[in-house]
């Protein structure tokens, strides 16, 4: 029997919900307004990046613009409504989610003790004791507080000194928490200090069952759709097999369906879904026809694969690619109108002379920009420039390239 189907147009729609980009973007963005959209997300991506923005600001800015970095600040730490560590990446999430974390600690453990030892790092399991008493004794620290002493080989990033190392492994394990950030340099705390105690548990409390249905249940919520490897992806913390087996038992007692996903190229992706969700996707109305920049690590577009096949959107950031190689830039915006990414944009904030100025943008093929949306993308840009604290946008020649 064929499986139900969600459209392509559908799909767009009801994943853009999910990623609280379906609505006009208005509304609180501070205190419980925020805390209820990063909720909604998940969680937050951070960055350390600011050619305009940091990544997480732009993230929260495109939903609601009245945003400002403050309140994300604010909710952090004078709020203590949200807890940084990593997903797929380091992140802001919830406090309320913190029980769900207490597996992924267990799991860091051996994981990274084995990769850190062979990336170099040797002599920072000695530190665990000395770092923890130092903090007990003098209160939270950085990692420049500590290991003055001690070489780095070769002075790259991901070659910290062992005590930056065991500051970095006692974060992930659980033992501290980062209570803050002075610029993007973290500050550390003990755990138990930190966090309320109902939130903490033993270790032998912990049911990785229990954790799992839960990461998978709440990440299926969040994308609307997705495969057992999608659903793993989400929070980074269930295996591939764990989130398969979560499926084929949800689908037993029907909590869940198999359902086609129509790509932009015609072809299908069985996924699961919640029973009802294409009755429900084509009951959504249609995406604002605003133009916005999006982050490029904005949780629509995290899985770059999905977004090619839902949107017909290929994006690689290309920060890591020497200039020569690059095909489009450093740090390339992407931009949505609709429901359709139409291009992508360079720019970077000149912030002594408070500019926000345009080096390209790139449309996608079979997107004109016209006098009509090119007046929607400075209206946009506009926006963006005050967001950043600039106060004037400024083009270059030659701006508008053709689709590559």
């Amino acid at each position: 029997m064929a499986l139900p189907r969600l459209a392509n147009a559908e799909a767009r729609r009801l994943f853009m919900d999910r990623h609280a980009l379906l609505e006009t973007p208005s509304g609180g963005s501070k205190g419980e307004d925020l805390l209820h959209l990063l909720s909604r997300l998940g969680f937050v991506q951070l960055d350390s990046i600011n050619t305009v923005a940091r990544a997480h600001d732009m993230i929260l800015y495109s939903r609601r613009p009245s945003y400002r970095p403050q309140h994300l600040t604010d909710l952090y730490h004078g709020g203590g409504a949200l807890f940084e560590h990593w997903t797929h990446d380091a992140a802001m999430i919830p406090l309320a989610f913190y029980p769900q974390w207490h597996l992924r600690f267990q799991r860091d453990e051996e994981l990274l003790r084995k990769r850190w030892r062979n990336w170099r790092r040797d002599g920072f399991e000695a530190q665990f004791e000395t770092v923890l008493s130092h903090i007990r004794d003098h209160g939270p620290v950085s990692s420049s507080d500590l290991g003055k002493d001690e070489k780095k080989n070769s002075g790259g990033w991901w070659d910290w000194h062992p005590s930056k190392t065991a500051l970095e492994y006692l974060w992930r394990t659980g033992a501290l928490t980062v209570i803050g950030r002075s610029g993007f340099q973290k500050r550390y705390d003990l755990t138990e200090r930190v966090i309320d105690e109902g939130l903490l548990a033993p270790v032998e409390s912990v049911d990785p069952a229990a954790t799992v249905d839960w990461l998978c249940k709440n990440a299926l919520d969040r994308l609307g759709f997705a495969t057992p490897a999608e659903l793993a992806a989400f929070w980074d913390t269930a295996s591939n097999a764990e989130a398969r087996s979560w499926c084929l038992e949800a689908k037993a007692r029907g909590a869940i369906e198999e359902i086609e996903i129509a790509a932009t190229d015609g072809s299908l992706r069985k996924s699961y879904a919640r029973p009802g969700v294409i009755e429900h996707a084509a009951e959504l109305g249609p995406a604002p026809g605003r133009m916005r920049v999006l982050s490029p690590f904005d949780p629509m577009l995290r899985d770059r694969k999905r977004a090619e096949r839902l949107f017909g959107f290929f994006y690689r950031i290309e920060v890591f690619t020497p200039a020569p190689k690059r095909i489009y830039g450093y740090y390339v915006f992407p931009l949505i109108e609709g429901q359709r990414l139409v291009g992508r944009i360079d720019m970077k904030a000149d912030r002594p002379k408070e500019c926000l100025r345009v080096s390209a943008l790139w449309p996608e093929r079979g997107v004109k920009f016209s006098a009509t949306r090119v007046k929607r993308l400075e209206a946009e840009l506009e926006r963006v420039a005050r967001f950043s604290g600039l106060s004037t946008v400024a083009f270059a020649d030659g701006w508008l390239r053709d689709p590559v």
